[in-house]
């Protein structure tokens, strides 16, 4: 204590002691001067102890009873306050244990004088209790002495001091035994001799213990002598004493020091001499007492028992029990025998309450219970101690049920006290409770019309009694209504948990040391129960004891535990409780198998069994074998014979299903309750998870679960699992809600049961097939053999038979055999022919079995299967077209799994059987899903094929060695599909055949998916075909498919489908058969091209390629001519793609000259020369290689380039077939009339510029000819009016479609070529134009097509609305077309004009020709850019074409020229169309300027070379000319020529053209001469006519002033005479014609009226006019004649 040992501490302790002395003197000062004066030299004591020494402690406690004196006689003045004061003080003392033992004396001595005075009786007690706790200085007589004041205190008068005493009593104890517990601690390292110790009772052999030990034993023997109402030896003094308290005592003294009575032979002595017989004594009236039995039948009186006393001698027994059970070996023996015997129906309720509670005490200690059975039920005279506890504990339930509780009085208002006061309900519906009205369901027990609650009063495992504890009661308790059977139950539910952890832990154990010693010794071939005995010799004996126990525990309490069990789980109306139930009976089956106790094992599991079915459920399986040793024997217990009480059927439990008995003769129905299902599922999760330790009762457990599923009605599905499911014979099952949520687990559990057969071991698996097998044999006659049952009329019989079979199946598979069942192939197919045989039953539930049981063969012996792959690919392949969905779906999960994971590990020669397997499945027209996903396989297999290759070419081509040997050796030819080729070759075209049947399926998109598939897998694996091997796949597979697709599709219906099936929308494109095979017309034509195209190589060199060409061709054109946009449009794109085929390159063929620009194909075709023919070709990339590979052996392949150019005309000709046929109008029109689309128009002729590279050379007019027939059909083809807002552009656009686009190309392609080619082809530019000019004049007058009447694009209805309202047909807006035609004419005629063809053929003549038409409409052509384009185009083309025509005038090839061209100019300057009313200023001024220039033409190329051109031309120029020049010729104002009249510029640009030619000064031939007359008399008698003109207006008008035209007009006619004048007078006069001047004389008169006239502009120009003729005034002459000359 270090705190009181502390200089502070010390220092308040002597401050306190001092004040206590002097408050003590104080208090005395009057009344008590001894104890004054005591006091007061106390205080000068304590001075000097402190002052004198340095321990002070120490000091005080040699000198403490004198210190404490004056104290003690403060005590005794008896006053209470002086009293209080001093034991406060005496406290302190001792706490600081400063107290010596002669002062503890002193001490104890005034406390007892105290206590007998009866003063402060609560603060002695406390003073007690610190002076025996704080030290250890009271011994021996004082000690005795403080322990007799506590009991003495402890019978006063007063209830707390009672309480408080007996509390300080049972400290005091404790605290005796502690110092005892602490002083062997102490010695604990010294090792004493021990005492031989008499055995005898005399209480003085105590003399070896020490101290402490001492005092304990002295006062542990005085308790049992109280106990026994002896008289104490050591406690003196004692008055009185309860046999209660003295009980309470010993137990816990017992109970908290175990060790002092297991350590110390004294006190062992006294459990055995003392204790024990006081115990058996004080039961007497207990074992004695009957209940219910008269006095008068016994002599004496019988003491009744006593509820305390019992109560209390039980928990010592319990304590003695548990805690001493090794040394009172046969006492225990007779407490436990009394135990059992308070369990009687004769005891009181109370009795057998605290009884059960005991026991339940025993039951919650497992290795207790071991010893128990070791040392009585296993020794040969003894009583079975451990049986009789748990055959007491059944018999006691029984007896709860059977006898109604009596004799005590507690029980009539039983139901009262517990349903807080409630009515007594009747036993019939006593489950139900009201409370608050509502009812609620108590779990509880009911067996015939009992009805017994159970309560819940504990944890699992652990025992918490309620009545044992009950100390403070004097009376028996009211045991509530059920509390004992509750007690009882968890008893029995503790004790199998107990043993089985406890057993199956040491086996655990036991097992893994095992292990290790006999791996090496056992072979696998002997019985487990040989091992085990093996195992056992060579362990320690130990072992074999352990074992011997474990027996003999379970033997001694499995009887009794069956028997309470079964009949609790009869009557168990909970839930919770079955459960637990039916766990306690699962394990004890679990342990009794691990221990190989096969009668006890198999009770237990028929317990479960039987509780599964309904009562009375004849199952003759239940009451045969073992059952029968149970269900009629009686268990003896303790003499009572108790039946063993079968089930009760009128139990309330709520009915869950009602179904059929599996019988053979229907019977009625049977009902299922939830606690039938609740067994059920235990069974399940027996078999589940201890089906190693159930041997022979698999049989029952089979058997059970088999009527179970048949009465619910489950049904085997896929993979051995069962489902829920109602087989049409039994309309009288019926399952409830509450079962059906069951049912999927249950089902599921069931399911996995076989699974989870994989873990047991060969006897245990054997044991389940022996089982499996009885069954079989009892539900059907094996006589018919297995398939026979799979064909049983009654659908469930064959599902079971099913079942059956392929679960035997599937067992002997995964049986681990010896030698494996790979090797071992006669086995193997003695085991899958019964699965092979099920194919031939029709029945479809038979049929799934078989493929479930074939897809879990997969799934677990896949990979060994070897030899049995073809019968079990042949049951995948049985399944047919008519057998439903779930069947085809299961067999193709096989397939799919097959296709996954096993072809690498299958023989190759089963590779065929998967392709046609997978191949059937796609012809399956079930499900689509499954067709187009078996395509999908069938490329993964063809993939598989790819990479493995080499591997499977080399074990096909050894197969075939083997087969073709057998076959010459019985003389037999080897037949196989597409013999010839080499075997890894026919499994390549099995392939492609497979694929191709599917090309031509009646299902589109099966066709669409083969069809991609098929030419995927030639395209990318196609290269590991041997070459010969491709004249098969062209001819057998592809010329094939494209026949049957092609008759297909022409023979195809056209009438509409509504919908897919359910409410599938079908697109518009595909809305007929004949729409859909259309497609995949257009996918395998466009397949095979692409092989043609990049397999050229390979197929060029096979022989009959031309033939393959021409049959290719001949599909190409059928196709492009059907009446179907999509197939032709198509077609036309293989075509494009074979042609795109570029001719292998010689390098010494390389062409001379480079291609020309702008081809799309390079020209590579080498010059056709004699000595080119024989030379090989090489290829220079790896083709060649591979060709080299291929073959070989064989020489060099030579292309031979005719054979190639034959190919290409070929296709000349087919291309021209395919163009006249289609753009050919038809003779009539209907509204379905098919008409070809722009789309198909534009690839025809994209094509030609592609193919005329391959054939330019041998291309001639004839053929141009051909060309420009289709050209101009082509571009005639108008289209329908629901295209034209896709085709065409808007009105307005000048765009050109692409067809146009077309034409203009492939006419480009042929000039360039021509212009590029030899002089011979030079010829074809005329025809070109030709076919150019025929397309310009499309611009004034749109061509036809045959007699259909197109509507032009402006006034054609778009049927926006009514989509499917026949077209109307649409002319193109050809004006862009024709205005582009005219440009490449022009382009053209710019560089081939000097050209003799050009010339020769008058070329510029058409020209003009053409472009006079839209010249002469002008203002009324369709588009106002078509006449000015016309115009340009003239004059570029007069430009260039008018020197040429000079050039070549002499020899007259350009004569019939000048007139077309002289009537093109007077057409187009002087229209007759008017131009519209909306026309602005300045657009006419543009077309006026657009006049000039043509005028400027004529004044610059035509007139200056007139010498050089007709008279008649010149002639007809000149007038008009002049006709342009004058404004008006009459008075009367016409719209025409007002217009004519307002081309201003015009007429001045005549006149001035006029006027230019009129200056002829410069007259160097007759020819030019001639010309200037002709324009000065047409110059001047233009003038005459204005002048006259304007007079005649002016007059007119009066005062308002003329048009500015004609003032204008006016003005330039004056100016220009003026000019003219001047003109002539410089010219030499022999120049002028005489008639010349009397026309400009004949102006004056004219001129001279015009002076009058208004305008000051016109004054000043007639000024100027005038002014010249002076000149002419000469005198006149004499001679008048002269002049007149």
């Amino acid at each position: 204590m270090s705190g009181t040992n502390s200089p502070e501490a010390v220092k308040k302790l002597l401050e306190n002691m001092q004040s206590d002395l002097r408050a003590l003197s104080l208090e005395c000062k009057k009344k008590f001067p001894p104890v004054k004066e005591a006091a007061e030299s106390g205080i000068i004591k304590v001075k000097t102890i402190a002052a004198r020494n340095t321990e002070i402690l120490a000091a005080l406690k040699e000198n403490s009873s004198e210190v404490v004196q004056p104290f003690l006689m403060g005590c005794g003045t008896k006053e209470p306050k002086i009293t209080q004061l001093c034991l406060t003080a005496i406290q302190r003392l001792m706490s600081h244990e400063v107290v010596s033992e002669t002062a503890a004396g002193n001490i104890i001595n005034m406390l007892w004088q105290l206590m007998e005075n009866s003063l402060e009786e609560l603060k002695l007690l406390q003073t007690v209790l610190v002076l025996l706790t704080t030290n250890t200085v009271v011994h021996d007589e004082s000690l005795s002495k403080a322990i007799v004041l506590c009991f003495r205190l402890h019978f006063t008068k007063d209830n707390i001091t009672n309480n408080t005493a007996a509390a300080t009593v049972r400290q005091v104890v404790t605290v005796v035994f502690e110092r005892m517990v602490a002083e062997d601690e102490r010695h604990r390292d010294i090792i004493e001799q021990p005492v031989l110790v008499q055995g005898n009772s005399n209480r003085r052999s105590v003399s070896t213990l020490k101290p402490c030990a001492k005092d304990a034993y002295m006062l542990f023997q005085d308790l049992c002598q109280l106990v026994n109402a002896d008289a104490p030896y050591w406690l003196v003094g004692m008055t009185e004493m309860t046999r209660t308290f003295g009980l309470e005592l010993l137990e816990s003294v017992l109970n908290d020091f175990p060790q002092v009575f297991l350590q110390h032979q004294e006190f062992s002595f006294l459990l055995k001499e003392r204790v024990c017989p006081l115990v058996i004594k004080l039961f007497s009236p207990n074992i004695k007492f009957r209940q219910g039995s008269s006095s008068s039948s016994s002599p004496a009186p019988v003491e009744k028992p006593y509820f305390p006393i019992c109560m209390r001698l039980l928990r010592v027994v319990s304590v003695l029990i548990k805690q001493f059970y090794s040394l009172l070996v046969t006492e225990c023996e007779i407490f436990l025998s009394l135990l059992v015997k308070f369990l009687d129906a004769d005891k009181p309720q109370w009795l057998r309450a605290v009884a059960v509670e005991s026991i339940h005490r025993l039951c919650v200690q497992p290795q207790l219970l071991r010893s128990f059975c070791q040392s009585y039920d296993m020794k040969q005279h003894s009583t079975k101690v451990f049986r009789d506890i748990v055959n007491a504990l059944g018999s006691f339930i029984q007896s709860l049920f059977l006898v109604p509780p009596t004799g005590n009085p507690a029980t009539t208002n039983q139901a009262g006290n517990n349903n807080s006061g409630g009515p007594v309900s009747a036993p019939a519906n006593s489950g139900m409770l009201g409370i608050g009205g509502g009812v609620t369901l108590l779990p509880a027990f009911e067996y015939r019309g009992t009805w017994i609650p159970i309560l819940t009063i504990t944890v699992q495992g652990s025992a918490k009694a309620t009545y044992l504890e009950m100390l403070d009661k004097v009376e028996p308790p009211t045991i509530p209504e059920g509390y004992a059977m509750s007690v009882a139950f968890h008893c029995l539910l503790d004790l199998v948990r107990g043993i089985t952890s406890m057993i199956e832990g040491e086996l655990g154990k036991v097992e893994t040391e095992c292990q290790t010693t006999t791996e090496a010794a056992s072979s696998p071939t002997q019985s487990s129960e040989q091992q085990e005995l093996q195992s056992t010799s060579d362990q320690m004996d130990k072992e074999k004891v352990s074992r011997a126990v474990w027996e003999e525990m379970v033997n001694a309490c499995w009887c009794g535990l069956l028997a309470a069990l079964s009949l609790l789980l009869d009557a168990s109306t909970d839930e919770a409780a079955t459960e637990n139930i039916l766990k306690a009976e699962l394990t004890m089956a679990a342990l009794c198998g691990r221990l190989g106790l096969v009668t006890s094992r198999d009770a237990f599991i028929t317990a479960i069994c039987k509780g599964s079915l309904p009562p009375h459920y004849a199952l003759t399986v239940l009451n045969t074998t073992t059952a029968a040793t149970l269900s009629n024997k009686s268990y003896s217990i303790q003499g009572q014979s108790v039946m063993m009480i079968s089930p009760s059927s009128e139990s309330h439990q709520q009915v869950v299903a009602v179904g059929q008995p599996l019988a053979v003769q229907p019977q009625g129905t049977v009902m299922l309750t939830s606690k039938n299902i609740q067994c059920m599922r235990t069974l399940l999760n027996l078999a589940h998870c201890h089906g190693a330790v159930l041997g022979t009762s698999w049989q029952l457990v089979l058997a059970t679960l088999q009527h179970l599923v048949w009465i619910l009605g489950l049904k085997p599905s896929s993979g051995g699992a069962l489902k829920p499911g109602r087989a049409v014979e039994g309309p009288s099952t019926v399952l409830t809600t509450a079962v059906m949520t069951d049912l999927p687990v249950i089902s599921n559990i069931l399911s996995r049961l076989f699974e989870s057969s994989q873990y047991l071991d060969d006897v245990s698996l054997h044991h389940l097939i022996n089982a499996l097998c009885s069954l079989s044999l009892e539900a059907m006659d094996m006589a018919y053999g297995n398939n026979k049952v799979c064909q049983h009329p009654n659908s469930r019989m064959r599902e079971w038979g099913a079942e059956a079979l392929t679960s035997l199946i599937k067992a002997g598979l995964t049986f681990n055999h010896d030698p494996p069942l790979s090797q071992n192939q006669r086995l193997q197919l003695l085991l899958l022919n019964p699965l092979k045989e099920m194919s031939s039953i029709n029945h479809p539930d038979i049929r799934l079995k078989q493929l479930e049981c074939v897809l879990q063969i997969l799934q677990s012996q896949g990979d060994s299967l070897g030899p049995g792959w073809p019968l079990v690919l042949g049951v995948m392949g049985a399944i047919r077209n008519d057998q439903g969905e779930s069947l085809i779906r299961t067999a193709f999960q096989c397939l799919q799994l097959v296709v996954t994971d096993f072809l690498p590990t299958m023989p190759c020669t089963c590779l065929q059987i998967v392709v046609d397997v997978a191949g059937s499945f796609g012809l399956h027209n079930q499900e689509l899903n499954i067709s187009l996903t078996s395509i999908g396989l069938l490329w993964n297999i063809s993939d598989y094929f790819f990479q493995r290759g080499e591997t499977i070419e080399k074990e096909l081509n050894k197969e075939e060695a083997a087969q073709q040997k057998q076959a010459e050796e019985k003389g037999v030819v080897l037949n196989r599909p597409f013999h010839p080729a080499p075997p890894f070759d026919c499994l390549w075209l099995c392939l492609y055949a497979k694929l191709g049947e599917l090309c031509v399926d009646p299902r589109p998109a099966v066709r669409k998916s083969a069809g991609q598939t098929l030419f995927s897998t030639i395209g990318a694996h196609g290269t590991l075909l041997q070459h010969s091997t491709w004249h098969t796949v062209i001819w057998k597979v592809l010329f094939h498919l494209l026949d049957r697709v092609r008759e297909s599709s022409t023979t195809a219906d056209k009438e509409k489908i509504e919908s897919g099936g359910g409410n599938i929308l079908i697109h518009h494109s595909r809305d007929t058969a004949e729409k859909q095979w259309a497609e995949t017309w257009v996918l395998t034509l466009a397949g095979v091209a692409r092989i043609f195209n990049t397999r050229r190589y390979l197929l060029q060199p096979l022989g009959d390629f031309s033939r393959a060409w021409d049959v290719l061709l001949d599909h190409i054109q059928s196709a492009a001519l059907s009446k179907n946009n999509e197939v032709s449009l198509a077609a036309l794109k293989s075509f494009q793609e074979i042609l795109q085929i570029v001719s292998p390159v010689r390098d010494s063929d390389k062409p001379e000259t480079p291609p020309a620009v702008n081809v799309p194909v390079p020209v590579l075709l080498g010059s056709i020369s004699g000595p080119g023919l024989s030379r090989p070709f090489v290829r220079t990339d790896s083709i060649g290689d591979r060709l080299g590979r291929y073959n070989s052996s064989e020489p060099p392949v030579v292309t031979d380039e005719l054979e190639d150019l034959n190919l290409w005309w070929a296709a000349w000709s087919t291309w021209y077939r395919i163009g006249s046929e289609s753009t050919k109008p038809p003779v009539t029109f209907d509204k379905l009339t098919f008409i070809p689309s722009q789309p198909f128009l534009t690839a025809l002729i994209q094509i030609f510029p592609a193919l005329y590279q391959h054939i330019k050379t041998g291309f001639n007019m004839d053929d141009l000819q051909k060309l420009g027939v289709i050209l101009h059909s082509a571009v005639s083809v108008p289209i329908s009016s629901d295209a034209s807002p896709f085709i065409l552009p808007s009105y307005t656009e000048a765009v050109l479609t692409s067809l146009q686009e077309a034409v203009l190309t492939a006419l480009d392609v042929l000039q360039k070529a021509i212009c590029v080619g030899p002089e011979n082809m030079q010829i074809m530019y005329p025809a070109i134009f030709d076919q150019l000019l025929a397309f310009v004049e499309f611009s004034c007058k749109p061509p036809q097509y045959g007699q259909l009447e197109t509507k032009h694009i402006a006034n054609a209805k778009y049927n926006q609305i009514q989509l499917f309202a026949p077209a109307e047909w649409v002319a193109l807006n050809y004006v862009p077309f024709a205005e582009r035609s005219l440009e490449v004419v022009v382009d053209l005629y710019q560089k081939t004009a000097c050209h003799k063809a050009v010339v020769n053929e008058k070329v510029l003549q058409n020209i003009i020709k053409t472009l006079r038409v839209p010249l002469s409409l002008k203002y009324s052509c369709p588009s106002e850019s078509t006449w000015k384009l016309a115009v340009s185009s003239l004059l570029k083309v007069l430009s260039i074409g008018l020197p040429v025509a000079r050039q070549h005038a002499s020899s007259g090839k350009f004569d019939s020229m000048w007139p077309e061209l002289a009537n093109t100019f007077e057409d187009f300057l002087f229209t007759k169309s008017i131009p519209p009313d909306n026309l602005s200023i300045q657009e006419f001024q543009r077309n006026e300027s657009i006049d000039v220039e043509v005028v400027q033409l004529i004044s610059t190329e035509i007139l200056p070379y007139a010498n050089f051109i007709p008279k008649e031309f010149v002639g007809q120029i000149m007038t008009m000319l002049n006709k342009g020049s004058i404004h008006s010729q009459s008075s009367s104002f016409t719209e025409a020529e007002i217009d004519i009249r307002l081309r201003e510029e015009f007429s001045k640009m005549c006149f001035e053209t006029l006027l230019q030619f009129s200056f002829s000064n410069k007259v160097t031939t007759p020819q030019e001469g001639y010309i200037s007359r002709m324009a000065l008399s047409v110059l001047l008698k233009r003038s005459q006519d204005v002048l006259h003109r304007y007079i005649e207006d002016e007059r007119l008008s009066g005062k308002c002033p003329l048009p500015r035209q004609q003032v204008t007009e006016i003005i330039f006619v004056l100016k220009a005479v003026s000019t003219l004048i001047d003109s002539l007078k410089k010219t030499q006069p022999e120049n002028v014609d005489g008639n010349t001047w009397a026309q400009v004389i004949a102006l004056y008169p004219t001129l001279v009226e015009c002076i009058t006239c208004s305008s000051a502009e016109v004054c000043s120009a007639l000024k100027e006019a005038l002014v010249p003729f002076k000149d002419f005034m000469q005198p006149p002459a004499s001679k008048v004649q002269n002049g007149e000359s």
